[in-house]
């Protein structure tokens, strides 16, 4: 069987062995998948920066069948978030978006509503100019959760204020690209995202540590 090449997201990553890692990757047409990058972690390898967190990639891949790991042969870099990584309220808020990709997304299963989420929230984040990135962050925060949630199928009745409601409103029926000006923070409409939070956390059936982290911001 040849490698599959797949426009990915890189996820998350952690070693394996002497030099490889073992990478989570949101593809487009395959779904979340996991697999070992071999010698990932030496100077020269063949995957350059492209395993960075929430890098988005052409992956090469193999994929054998009933084996959990597939063998990642390499990937070219399409887009990199590196330049958000200055920010740290955005740094975390990319963490947080990849932490739920990597919970709520089940294995092997094709969401292009979701990948398309995913390109949207990140397009809006670095489209923001730079003295906005904090503002743009929180908007990024409560537009993923929300079709996150909705997008996997488990969106309850909204037990937050009127203003959140309202909120959620426009943002099921607007691109991110298009909602009403706001000044944004992370006070803006909080029983709304902390709401999105534990429904997600109660489906995934663990905490989520980037979550923790938003609330100490």
């Amino acid at each position: 069987m040849p490698s599959k090449v797949s426009e990915a997201f890189v996820l998350r990553s952690y070693p394996y062995r002497e030099a490889d890692l073992i990478v989570s990757f949101f593809t487009r047409d395959q779904g979340r998948l996991r697999g070992i990058a071999r010698r990932a972690r030496r100077p020269k390898s063949s995957f350059g920066s492209g395993l960075e967190r929430l890098s988005q990639v052409n992956m090469q891949y193999f994929q054998r069948e009933n084996v959990e790991l597939c063998k990642m042969d390499g990937c070219e870099l399409l887009q990199s978030q590196f330049a958000l990584a200055n920010n740290y309220t955005a740094s975390v808020g990319l963490d947080f978006i990849a932490e739920v990709c990597d919970q709520i997304l089940p294995a092997a299963e094709p969401n292009e509503r979701f990948f398309r989420l995913v390109v949207a929230t990140l397009e809006h984040l670095r489209q923001t100019p730079p003295d906005r990135t904090e503002e743009a962050t929180w908007t990024a925060i409560q537009y993923f959760s929300l079709w996150a949630v909705r997008l996997s199928g488990f969106l309850p009745d909204l037990r937050v204020s009127e203003e959140s409601r309202e909120l959620a409103r426009e943002m099921l029926t607007t691109p991110i690209r298009s909602l009403a000006p706001r000044m944004w923070s992370r006070t803006t409409c909080r029983d709304l995202r902390r709401f999105l939070i534990t429904t997600i956390e109660q489906q995934v059936e663990r905490r989520l540590v980037t979550a923790q982290m938003l609330e100490t911001l």
